[in-house]
């Protein structure tokens, strides 16, 4: 009989990782965040769930990430885990937006919907993006593996959700 690999569920952990590993997560994931049930989507499976951590999923469904792990961690087996400080995404209009600012916009959504990732044209946007303008992208959750990419380019955020699958997401120069 052949071992099964053991992954230590942490918030770096990615989705489509342990699902596939423990692939009786995935119901568990559904019923504690309604919003994974986008999980059953092949393409969002491929695509989102292969770069997006557990911490960036627990920012996207609204739970506190240390809150999620514990109880995958339990389901399978594990200690319980203690975190300090849970990553937060800026959901408060900020000082710097004016929507005259906005000189750029893409909407992801079709090209999530076709399996393509939208990290490289955004980042190719965004580094060519105006001092003092706002670049926005318009997604179906909060796009964490994007916003979290695009932090560590300098760059500060808005998300602004207008309904349960249109998100806002405003992008602009931290020094501008």
């Amino acid at each position: 009989m052949e071992a099964k690999e053991i992954l230590i569920i942490t918030p770096k952990t990615k989705v489509l990782q342990l699902i596939e590993t423990y692939p009786q997560l995935e119901d568990v994931l559904i019923s504690y965040v309604p919003a994974f049930k986008k999980l059953k989507n092949p393409v969002l499976r491929n695509t989102v769930a292969k770069i997006a951590t557990l911490q960036q999923a627990a920012a996207v469904g609204g739970v506190k990430v240390e809150d999620l792990i514990n109880v995958l961690r339990k389901e399978v087996g594990q200690d319980i885990l203690s975190l300090d400080g849970d990553v937060t995404y800026n959901n408060q209009k900020p000082a710097w937006f004016a929507a005259d600012k906005i000189s750029n916009e893409l909407d992801i959504r079709e090209m999530l919907a076709v399996g393509e990732h939208p990290v490289n044209q955004v980042i190719a946007d965004l580094r060519s993006l105006e001092s003092e303008k706002i670049y926005k992208v318009i997604a179906p959750f909060i796009p964490a593996p994007l916003i979290d990419k695009a932090t560590s380019l300098g760059f500060t955020h808005w998300v602004n959700q207008k309904d349960d699958d249109t998100f806002e997401v405003y992008f602009k120069a931290k020094n501008s």
